[in-house]
């Protein structure tokens, strides 16, 4: 069946944008194509710097014919509807009377041949082009038509022929061109088959994939001749795959000069300025080779590329090494008051009290973390965010907390508070390493805490999918530093701490305790943690001490699916159906004390006993944290409470029984709340 092939060919397309538009060009046709009544069979998009293609395959040659009778007004309706009706059908359109139960009405049936896919496809794509939306796009030239760039070429080709189609000032037509630099030449295509042979030919890898594949396998055979490795970077091999139409892998040296200067700092300089590998030697530790990505080949076999990217090194290292040995001049503790000058927000004050609200709290919370030294706390915390005042973190932002790591060890701090300065930051995501040394959780903890009980003392909370300070991120970095660490504290305790650096009246700790709730859901979800059994663990009052909640939730999760588990939660659940209505019928809660004197049937005196019996040992394990052992003790009363529901009515006439079996089934109820609020497991 016939294919339509679509590009557009226009100077560069920044490669963070490429993706993106890639589908969003898919999805509008698509949708354009679904409207039209118009099928396909397959689907393939293509980005390149310069060029964004579509191709579909098996869209037919027509239109599907539409065969639709309608109804119009009733036959003796006024003149004026009758013609508005007549007026609304295609021309030469009959229309007949027909009697109906509600009375005679005017019908029509329309038959309507389908249009030629070709006469539809241009509108339909122009609107597809003109609904595309760029983050950043521009109008040139004397058009008011917008593209991210400006556009140079439009090839259109339905069934092996141009359409008539035209965009942006630009007539579509059959051709395209090849490379920029080494095959700028006019190519004529037929099919997709025949564009992408062509574009191949014309020094153009149409795949991202496989530029990708390219790059990667040359740039690790290329290092691996001198035993060498090159540095995994997934995120620099996307964006330079955008960058080149014709990858052309090339290793240059880094001048011996600079392998002084700090790692991450290289790294850093070579990856956002230059878009270079970093490449690492047998121990892994960085060696003085870079790879770089050309987009052309060269009669030299790349020598002046390589040449000329050595020469741009140099020049941006140089600055790096400036930095670098300026900033060592003076101590990380001089450069602290600096951040006096710096605005952390403008309801929050500056870094420099944000900072004076950190150590406060991080003294706190040192007693919940066991080997966290209270003097390299303070210092830790006084320290973390003086690199923001360097030089080097003002031209790489991304390196502030590892230059302060740098710095405080030139100057003699301890190994502690260097690390804690360098990971105070972390967690930044669900992927990133969790700290596990005592002052760096402790820091971390309270840099976090202390953003989180900021933003909401000021009324700044997420809303929707717009995070502009990343809260989410933040609390999710709390609640990895307590369970990754396996802290004994209360996140209440920490906010009520964190809040009173505010002075504020009206904090709302329990809506920020929500909100970590909220996060802790959405993280456990994606470890495949049953949102019911969530909610039994973290619907009850008390459930902040996260290490102490998972444990039950762990406990929970494995219990319920036993034959015990089975037993608890149809003892449970038959106390507890009745306690609700019953309840909601007498508008009170039966939770008071059971008079064994009202107990009038041996079933319910021996459920009573058993309960008394069950119920200190089953402190006993909730005490010492055996949640599954709990659990077990009241899944041994399913006897005692099956036989109690066999023989005894618990709605009986006597009002004073009534009540006193209400309560005693309220004992089953609350034994249980130590562990969770099992009416909420599904099932």
């Amino acid at each position: 069946m016939p294919q339509l092939l679509l590009e557009l060919l226009s100077e560069e397309i920044p490669a963070r944008m490429q993706v993106r538009a890639a589908d969003d060009l898919k999805r509008l046709v698509m949708q354009g194509l679904k409207a039209a009544g118009l099928d396909h069979t397959e689907t393939r998009t293509h980005v390149t710097p310069r060029r964004l293609t579509l191709m579909i395959n098996g869209i037919p040659a027509k239109q599907p014919d539409v065969s639709e009778e309608r109804r119009g007004p009733r036959a003796n309706a006024p003149a004026q509807a009758r013609d508005g009706f007549r007026k609304s059908l295609p021309p030469d359109t009959e229309v007949e009377e027909r009697e109906t139960e509600k009375g005679t009405f005017l019908f029509a049936k329309i038959e309507q041949p389908g249009a030629k896919t070709r006469v539809v496809l241009p509108d339909l794509i122009s609107a597809a082009l003109n609904g595309l939306s760029w983050p950043k796009s521009m109008r040139w030239g004397t058009g008011k038509s917008r593209w991210v760039r400006p556009l140079h070429s439009i090839l259109a080709v339905y069934d092996q022929e141009g359409l008539d189609l035209a965009f942006a000032g630009i007539e579509a037509g059959i051709k395209t061109r090849g490379h920029a630099f080494m095959a700028p030449g006019v190519i004529e295509v037929a099919d997709f088959a025949d564009y992408e042979t062509s574009l191949r030919a014309a020094r153009v890898v149409l795949d991202r994939d496989e530029r990708k594949q390219i790059i990667a396998e040359e740039a690790a055979s290329l290092v691996a001749r001198d035993g060498l490795a090159l540095r995994d970077d997934p995120g620099l091999l996307d964006e330079v795959a955008g960058l080149v139409e014709w990858p052309v892998v090339l290793m240059g040296a880094i001048d011996g000069q600079f392998m002084e200067v700090p790692a991450e700092v290289l790294i850093t300089s070579m990856r956002s300025h230059q878009k270079y590998f970093s490449v690492l030697d047998g121990n892994g530790n960085l060696a003085p080779w870079f790879i770089v990505v050309a987009n052309r080949d060269t009669d030299d076999g790349g020598r002046r590329v390589i040449a000329g990217n050595e020469r741009v090194l140099r020049a941006r290292l140089a600055d790096a090494k400036f930095f670098w040995d300026q900033d060592r001049l003076t101590s990380l503790a001089s450069k602290a008051p600096k951040l006096k000058d710096r605005v952390f927000h403008a309801k929050l004050g500056t870094v420099d009290e944000k900072v004076d609200r950190m150590q406060a709290l991080a003294v706190e919370l040192s007693a919940f973390v066991p080997g966290a030294d209270r003097d390299q706390v303070r210092s830790a915390a006084r320290l973390a965010k003086a690199d923001l005042s360097t030089g080097m973190v003002g031209e790489f932002p991304d390196l502030q907390g590892v230059m302060g790591s740098y710095y405080a060890r030139h100057d003699g701090e301890s190994a502690a508070v260097a690390q804690a300065i360098a990971e105070h930051y972390a967690p930044q995501g669900p992927d990133d390493a969790c700290p596990t040394a005592p002052v760096s959780v402790v820091v971390a903890l309270a840099d976090k805490i202390d953003t989180l009980a900021g933003f909401w003392s000021i009324d700044e909370k997420p809303t929707g999918s717009k995070d502009p300070f990343a809260l989410r991120r933040a609390a999710l970095g709390v609640i990895r530093l307590i369970t990754e660490n396996g802290l004994r504290m209360k996140l209440s305790d920490a906010i009520q701490v964190s809040a009173r650096s505010f002075d504020i009246d009206d904090f709302d700790q329990f809506d920020l305790l929500d909100f970590f709730k909220d996060r802790l859901k959405v993280y456990l979800r994606g470890e495949g943690v049953k949102h019911d059994h969530f909610d039994a663990v973290f619907e009850t009052e008390k459930w902040d001490d996260l290490v102490q909640s998972l444990s039950r939730l762990r406990a929970v999760s494995e219990f319920v699916d036993t034959p015990d588990g089975q037993n608890m939660m149809v003892s449970y659940g038959r106390a507890v159906n009745i306690l609700r209505a019953e309840e909601k019928r007498d508008g009170r809660v039966f939770d008071a004390r059971v008079d064994s004197t009202l107990l009038k049937e041996a079933e319910e005196s021996e459920l009573h006993q058993a309960l008394s019996d069950a119920k200190p040992k089953f402190e006993a394990f909730l005490e010492e944290e055996k949640y599954t052992e709990a659990m077990a003790e009241l899944a041994g009363l399913r006897q005692s409470v099956d036989a109690f529901f066999d023989k005894v009515t618990v709605n009986d006439e006597d009002s004073k029984l009534r009540e006193n079996r209400l309560r005693l089934l309220s004992m089953i109820r609350g034994a249980s709340r130590g562990v969770a609020d099992f009416s909420k497991i599904e099932g």
